[in-house]
């Protein structure tokens, strides 16, 4: 019987626009073995970020570019298959830097460290990942620290069928704020509407797209919660009210460009503007509020719970589909939070979901 492998990509070359296959070859290697103070972790969930294309990149984020050669970086849960650490046993799920492969070695070199995941599970893993993870708190750090959206007053959410998107679009709301969102296409505009409650929902496909914005903003935008940049972000400077707050969360439109020969950047913010308005930007990287994490989770849970939070998953079966599903999200394909489920838990683990197990 053969003996099972690690699949992995790995970065062979910093990407110069989109990715391609050249960039993150996919294959198979031994089983990393651990040693005193280490656990090896089975991946069974990953999520798919910008942050992702970013890390590909010479760019120094919220953490230091993926080496060549080195394995995918990616945020995951997954399950403890070997341990030799007194505070992680053979079958927890664990939350962490999975990577893009099978198996990870949890110790202390790990630049985000491994958590112990409660039992039962709070929610299912792809919502952990998203509306009850990182991606919930960027929303929830973006609308109640820099935003600080009223009753009365106009936000508009960029990428509103985007994961922290569509959190972020509900969280002004329930903030009392009236809320435009953009999207990609008329579907994923009526679903912005329908199922998340925003106000108005812009297609920015279409070539009215500024018309349609500024007559979904007749009193002029009081916040901008941005997450594409470009030319949305540009057109939306020029419709600030005195003392809008700007929270910049994500540019993903100049991402691709990000080790390009030519830089093509299509954000062009008009500082004039903001000085005219008065404007607050306030750009912020979720990793650096880890103090901040269980006050927005416990938030967001309760939105949850109440029937007041909607949250879509887009799942993906199969880890040798990282690589396409991530340019899949530069294209704008996925609704919601975008996960690859990996493999199954070699446990049954409970999933308390509105106070049943299922």
């Amino acid at each position: 019987m053969s003996q099972p492998m690690n699949r992995c990509y790995r970065l062979r070359h910093r990407p110069s626009g989109a990715i391609t296959p050249d960039d993150v070859e996919f294959g198979e290697e031994s089983i990393p073995s651990i040693g005193p103070g280490q656990a090896l972790v089975r991946t069974l969930w990953l999520s798919l970020d910008p942050a992702n294309r970013i890390w590909m990149s010479e760019i120094d984020y919220n953490m230091p570019p993926v080496p060549i050669g080195g394995v995918m970086r990616g945020l995951g849960i997954g399950e403890v298959v070997a341990s030799q650490r007194a505070d992680m046993n053979v079958g927890d799920l664990v939350s962490g830097i999975t990577g893009w492969a099978d198996y990870a070695v949890a110790d202390a070199t790990n630049l985000l460290p491994f958590t112990v995941l409660p039992t039962p599970l709070p929610a299912k893993a792809p919502t952990l990942l998203g509306a009850l993870g990182n991606t919930g708190i960027t929303a929830y750090l973006g609308v109640h620290d820099i935003c600080r959206p009223r009753a009365g007053e106009t936000m508009v959410v960029t990428a509103a069928a985007g994961a922290v998107g569509s959190v972020a679009g509900q969280l002004g709301k329930a903030r009392g704020a009236r809320v435009v969102g953009t999207a990609g296409s008329p579907e994923k505009c009526r679903h912005v509407v329908r199922a998340y409650g925003f106000d108005a929902c812009i297609n920015y496909r279409a070539t009215d797209w500024r018309d349609q914005l500024d007559t979904a903003t007749p009193e002029g935008i009081d916040h901008i919660f941005e997450n594409v940049g470009g030319q949305i972000l540009d057109h939306l400077v020029t419709r600030l009210n005195v003392g809008a707050r700007i929270a910049l969360c994500g540019l993903i439109a100049d991402y691709n460009s990000y080790g390009s020969a030519e830089p093509s950047q299509q954000t062009r913010i008009d500082a004039a503007q903001l000085l005219i308005s008065r404007a607050l930007v306030g750009s912020f990287l979720v990793l650096d509020h880890s103090d901040r994490f269980a006050e927005a989770t416990s938030y967001l849970a309760e939105l949850k719970n109440a029937g007041k939070l909607v949250h879509d998953e887009t799942v993906i079966e199969g880890l040798d589909r990282a690589r396409d599903a991530l340019a899949q999200m530069f294209n704008g394909a996925n609704t919601g939070k975008l996960v690859i489920k990996v493999a199954e838990p070699t446990r049954n683990a409970q999933v308390v979901v509105a106070g049943e197990c299922r």
